[in-house]
């Protein structure tokens, strides 16, 4: 069996088939991950027990000839920020090195109540903060499709074990583009649900009212299917909504004709990589010959979405941040004579020069005296983006841009400039911000023929449309992104 071409749908139904079983497929990708992922990094743990006590379930279910459940032996990867009972959890930290949680994040539990097989724990940015996986505590992730460059950050590692087909398909946190980016450096699809759609309990917090829990796929059908386990209201995140899921699948594969495409032009504009301004137009195009209107827009706050998300997301990171004293679990320097000495040198040797930066970053724009001029200006702001958004959908269906303004970098490339570092996350970071749902599919090669991606974003929980325009546009642009 080719595990690189194997889908959700087709995984679980070569187990219901008895065309293989659920261990024979977990034996394949172990081998698969051992004899491929020490060039990637994509892995930082493996939870072989677990997976092969969660086959033998399975296993034993088909031989009843019973319906299976949704996910039943698919093979899956959880981004090392979800807490997973009994297997390490780092958040790809020194600070977490050795830490194993007393329970499951909810997202997980929840997909394995589905049946879904957990593989292991993929690599990532440190506390999930970084556009490139270079900030890794451990090593970092290199991209399937090109090893000299980076996978997207900081869900860098799930979106690897994608592209590579090391995993069926993964979960990841998107806080500033952290799932969508990755997804479409590595030519994967990436699904950012609604902010209160996916449970954020057992999610190690990175900055609270901007982190989004969601899945990663080949396929979009993959990601509707994964959200699908995924959703819904819990009772122990207090942020989730109360609102019906739908069943996502049911939308996929509907027409799009009649529909109106939103295309803000600040997204077009100077800075914009050619091929992947040439790739997204094309994808627009044929949305358009599926029946679509296509309506130009102007989302005209966009300039301030970098700023304005990089002071919101310090801030809530250095609050986030403060529970990792050394006291009450993970690292704890044993050279401090004092209280104070030995919660600074824990915090400086446990977090990397990335964390410690938005740390200093954020503690600075709470501080007395600058928290009017720029924390409660960032929060305006933040409101003025959201009535853009409001104002837009009040015209359009989804709203179509590309998901990085260019194809994947070097690794190396911007480790030395953080704020290029920073703008590789332009064109994500506004639906973290006003909390809509957003999706990135492959689209097209560039000539050095790396992914390119395309992003469709929609209003608030409608996942259900943003999945129906993505398997339109994935149909018609498949031989141009293959």
């Amino acid at each position: 069996m080719d595990l690189d071409v194997l889908t959700v749908a087709s995984t679980r139904a070569a187990v219901a088939e008895k065309q293989t079983t659920a261990t024979a497929l977990v034996d394949a990708f172990y081998a698969k991950i051992e004899a491929e992922d020490p060039a990637i990094g994509a892995y930082l743990t493996l939870s072989k027990e677990r997976a092969y006590r969660q086959a033998t379930k399975i296993d034993q279910l088909a031989d009843t000839g019973d319906e299976l459940p949704p996910l039943a032996g698919v093979p899956v990867a959880i981004k090392d920020v979800f807490t997973t009972k009994d297997i390490r959890t780092t958040a790809a930290s020194k600070t977490l090195d050795n830490f194993n949680a007393p329970y499951d994040a909810t997202v997980v539990s929840r997909l394995e109540e589905a049946g879904a097989i957990i593989l292991g724990k993929t690599n990532c940015d440190e506390f999930a903060m970084g556009s490139s996986n270079e900030n890794s505590g451990f090593y970092p992730v290199h991209n399937p499709r090109d090893l000299t460059r980076v996978p997207g950050g900081s869900s860098g590692g799930s979106a690897a074990v994608v592209a590579a087909g090391t995993a069926v398909a993964s979960i990841g946190s998107d806080t500033g583009g952290s799932i969508r980016q990755p997804a479409a450096f590595c030519g994967v699809v990436g699904l950012m649900p609604t902010y209160g759609r996916c449970s954020r309990y057992g999610l190690i917090a990175f900055a609270s009212s901007l982190d989004h829990p969601g899945p990663f796929g080949k396929t979009v059908k993959d990601t509707a299917l994964m959200l699908q386990a995924m959703a819904g209201r819990d009772p122990l995140d207090s942020t989730t909504a109360d609102v019906p899921v739908p069943n996502y699948c049911e939308h996929v594969g509907e027409e799009i004709a009649g529909m109106k495409i939103g295309v803000p032009l600040e997204y077009f504009e100077d800075g914009l990589d050619p091929d992947v301004r040439a790739g997204v137009e094309f994808g627009i195009q044929e949305l358009a010959n599926a029946g679509a209107e296509i309506v130009p827009l102007s989302l005209p706050h966009t300039t301030y979405a970098i700023p304005t998300y990089y002071v919101i997301a310090t801030a809530e990171a250095s609050s986030n941040l403060a529970r990792y004293d050394g006291v009450r679990y993970g690292l704890r320097s044993s050279e401090g004579k004092t209280l104070s000495e030995m919660y600074r040198r824990t915090r400086d040797a446990g977090f990397g020069a990335e964390v410690k930066r938005r740390i200093m970053l954020g503690t600075y724009v709470l501080s007395a005296g600058y928290y009017d001029a720029y924390y409660l200006k960032a929060q305006r702001v933040r409101s003025l983006l959201a009535r853009d958004f409001d104002d837009a959908f009040a015209k359009v269906d989804v709203i179509v841009t590309p998901t990085t303004p260019t194809p994947a970098f070097k690794l190396g490339e911007k480790a030395d400039d953080p704020l290029a570092m920073y703008l590789a996350d332009i064109f994500t970071v506004t639906a973290d911000l006003v909390g809509i749902p957003g999706i990135s599919i492959p689209c097209c090669k560039s000539k050095e023929g790396l992914p390119i991606g395309m992003q469709i974003l929609g209003k608030h929980f409608d996942e259900a449309t943003v999945l129906r325009v993505a398997h339109v546009a994935e149909h018609a642009l498949a031989a141009r992104a293959e």
